[in-house]
C-alpha cells in the first residue's frame, strides 16, 4: 500500500513555522546510522549530482508547469526534507537548508556517507538569494515549505524551481509527493517509485507483525515552550503511527474538526485529552524531562499504565523529518518501543 498523506489547509499560527523549525531539536542523544545502501540501489544517477533520465521533464506545482530541460547538474534543495530525499536518488545538492540543526551537511545520521563533497548550507528560513545564485544551480527544489509566492519567485529568477504542489502549503507537501515531484524534476520517476515501495514494503511487515496495532487507538503528541498538543491527519508523525495500524484518539479527532490545522493545542487541565491506546510524545525545543517527570503527563491513564514512548534526540528527528531515509530509521528504532508499550 501506498502511504497516504493527507493535506489540510492552512497551518495555525501556533502549529507554524516555528514548530516546524523545531520539531524535532536534537538532545545529546545519538544512534548508529543504519545502512543506507538499500535505500538507494534503486537510483540511476552516479555521485556527481547529475542524473539520466529521460529530459525535458515537467512537473505539476502550485505555481504551473515547471519544465526541467537538462539533466541537472547543481542542484540546491531548500525544502524540509528535500535534500534527503535527493540524496536518497543519488542525488548531492550543491546547497542545502539545515531544518532541524544537525550541523555538518545538514543530514541525520541516517544519510552520514553520501555526499562525497559538503554543500553550502543556506539559511532554512531567510535564505541568501545572493548565496544561491552563487551556486550557480541549474535546480531549485523547494517541495516542503510555506508555499510563499515571493520566495518562489525570487528563487525562479535564480534557477528553475520546483516549489510545493497545488495544496501544499503551510507545510503540508506530502511525503509521497515530495518524493514524486523531486524523481520527476531529476528524471528519475522509476526510481522514486522504487523508494516509496520500498517504504511502504517496511510499514506493511510491521504492521502485519502486530495486527494487535490494528485499530487501537494512539496520539501523536508534543510539549513545547508554549504547552501541550497533538498531531492531525496530514503530519508525518500522524500519518506515521496510522501506517502502522493505530487510529487516532478520538477525543484528538473532535479538537481537529475545529481547526484548520494538522495541530491542535492542548491545555495542562485537558490533558487527559490525550489519553489512547498508546501515546507518542516528544519534546519541542525543552528538555525530555518536562515532559518525563511533569505529574499530569505521568497522570494520564495511558501513561501510568506503561502504554506511553516519549522520544528524542535524532530518533525525534528522523520521526519528524518524514523523508524516506528517516522514516525507514524511524521505523526501525521505533517499532520496538511501541511493541513495549503495547504489551
Amino acid at each position: 500500500m501506498r502511504i497516504s498523506r493527507t493535506r489540510t489547509t492552512a497551518v495555525a499560527a501556533v502549529a507554524g513555522v516555528s514548530l516546524i523549525a523545531l520539531s524535532a531539536c536534537s538532545s545529546d542523544d545519538s544512534s548508529d546510522a543504519n545502512d543506507t545502501a538499500e535505500a538507494t540501489d534503486a537510483a540511476t544517477s552516479d555521485t556527481t549530482g547529475t542524473t539520466d533520465g529521460e529530459f525535458p521533464a515537467t512537473v505539476d506545482t502550485k505555481f504551473g508547469e515547471i519544465t526541467v530541460e537538462a539533466a541537472p547538474e547543481r542542484v540546491v534543495a531548500l525544502g524540509w526534507g528535500d535534500s534527503e530525499t535527493a540524496l536518497a536518488l543519488g542525488v548531492q545538492p550543491v546547497g542545502a537548508s539545515d531544518w532541524l540543526g544537525f550541523g555538518g551537511d545538514g543530514v541525520g545520521p541516517w544519510a552520514d556517507g553520501l555526499y562525497d563533497a559538503s554543500p553550502e548550507i543556506i539559511d532554512a528560513n531567510e535564505p541568501s538569494y545572493e548565496a544561491i545564485a552563487a551556486l550557480e544551480p541549474d535546480l531549485i527544489l523547494d517541495t516542503k515549505g510555506s508555499g510563499d509566492q515571493e520566495r518562489y519567485d525570487r528563487l525562479s529568477e535564480i534557477a528553475p524551481t520546483i516549489g510545493v504542489p497545488e495544496g501544499g502549503e503551510s507545510w503540508l507537501t506530502s511525503s509521497e509527493d515530495q518524493v514524486e515531484m523531486i524523481s520527476e524534476a531529476l528524471g528519475m520517476e522509476d526510481a522514486g517509485d522504487q523508494l516509496l515501495d520500498d517504504l511502504d514494503a517496511k510499514f506493511e511487515a510491521a504492521a502485519e507483525a502486530h495486527p494487535e496495532w490494528d485499530d487501537m487507538t494512539m496520539t501523536a503528541a508534543t510539549r513545547y515552550s508554549e504547552g501541550w498538543g497533538a498531531y492531525l491527519e496530514g503530519d508525518a508523525r500522524f500519518d506515521f503511527l496510522e501506517e502502522l495500524g493505530f487510529d487516532q484518539n478520538p477525543e484528538v479527532e473532535k479538537l481537529g474538526e475545529d481547526v484548520d490545522s494538522f495541530f491542535v493545542s492542548i491545555s495542562s487541565e485537558q490533558l487527559d485529552l490525550l489519553d489512547a491506546g498508546v501515546i507518542v510524545a516528544f519534546p519541542i525545543g525543552i528538555e525530555t524531562t518536562e515532559i518525563t517527570e511533569d505529574a499530569v503527563w505521568k497522570a494520564i491513564p495511558a501513561v501510568a499504565d506503561g502504554h506511553s514512548v516519549v522520544v528524542d534526540g535524532d530518533l525525534s528527528s528522523a520521526y519528524s523529518l518524514g523523508s524516506t531515509l528517516s522514516t525507514a530509521y524511524a521505523l526501525d528504532e521505533l517499532v520496538p518501543m511501541l511493541e513495549d508499550a503495547t504489551k
